[in-house]
């Protein structure tokens, strides 16, 4: 699996700063996890919280879930030695460094280049650690493209609700919810529906951004399956209980599974020689073809990601064939 295609169900956000709370995370059912030096982590206690991910990443036991660290946004004196003293100290054990607030390709360049450095001067594989991309007010919006094209070590763009609200002067104070007196719609359909474009384009995941009322998980399983519906890969998860929610979510229903791979096996079949070289034909009631088969690409690769077992499994009638039917 290539690493832009690695499952990011849910991506849990734990704070650098906790060792009890990272030792925990170890054990939860998250696709991801990424240790926060950014807003969990207060000013003061930055510098420790470095050497404390360190530490944790070096210690193992993270099973495969992707190991992510974000760190500081290019605003900030704390970036550079985030960067630094991570991956010189854990950079053959971390799979990503997140930037948030990304506002420019040049910021991802720097990144980049930096990352190239630090690797090269350690002896570390050069262009294995990835990097994440967040998107969190309306100039990053508007460079999105050329921010998803800067770099191929990016790997995904995620949405910033939080800051991206506060950025535009959003009515609203529970973020990832809809400000009130919107009406109908979805306030956040235009920015996720961009960086989703952008991200498709480069073949890199989307990824929706946090809900905070994090004991409301039905209010978690709503947005999280807007987002779903639009084509985002996973989204944040802040507490243990919306980790359930999101791999649910963000994964196919068995039927759908099960109907994506037969789909798949049925069109390669019909359009092989002993099939008939068929290029449109019956599965069932619906009629399956080139398009067919790109959509059920896309719910057979989520199932498989998730690790799903098929169910339902189609096979030819040769007699059918044989009788030109």
């Amino acid at each position: 699996m290539s690493r832009t295609q690695r499952p990011r169900r849910s991506c849990l956000a734990v704070p650098g700063s906790n060792p009890k709370m990272i030792e925990k995370a170890k054990g939860l059912d998250s696709d991801q996890v990424f240790l926060d030096l950014e807003d969990a982590c207060a000013p003061l206690a930055k510098p420790g919280a470095r050497k404390t991910i360190v530490s944790a990443l070096n210690e193992g036991g993270w099973g495969s879930k992707i190991r992510v660290v974000r760190v500081n946004d290019l605003t900030t004196h704390w970036t550079y030695r985030d960067v630094v003293e991570v991956v010189e100290g854990a950079g053959q054990n971390l799979d990503c460094i997140m930037l948030p607030k990304v506002q420019s390709a040049a910021q991802i360049d720097w990144l980049d280049f930096t990352l190239t450095q630090i690797e090269k001067t350690m002896g570390f594989e050069v262009g294995r650690i990835g990097i994440e991309a967040q998107i969190e007010d309306a100039a990053g919006l508007i460079n999105v493209d050329e921010i998803a094209a800067a770099s191929p070590r990016i790997e995904t763009i995620i949405f910033g609700p939080g800051d991206f609200m506060a950025s535009i002067n959003m009515k609203s104070l529970v973020i990832g919810e809809q400000p009130p007196g919107y009406g109908v719609g979805d306030a956040f359909h235009y920015p996720l529906m961009r960086i989703l474009m952008a991200a498709r384009a480069n073949g890199l995941q989307a990824i929706d951004g946090p809900y905070v009322q994090v004991r409301n998980v039905d209010g978690f399983r709503r947005v999280a399956g807007q987002a779903a519906a639009l084509g985002y890969d996973g989204k944040w998860v802040l507490h243990p209980a919306q980790i359930d929610a999101a791999n649910d979510t963000f994964s196919p229903a068995q039927a759908d599974y099960d109907h994506s791979e037969n789909i798949l096996a049925a069109y390669e079949w019909f359009t092989s020689d002993q099939g008939g070289r068929k290029g449109a034909v019956m599965l069932g009631d619906e009629m399956i073809d080139e398009a067919s088969r790109k959509m059920a690409l896309v719910i057979a690769g989520q199932g498989r990601a998730a690790g799903m077992e098929r169910l339902d499994v189609w096979k030819p009638e040769i007699e059918t064939v044989e009788s030109g039917v």
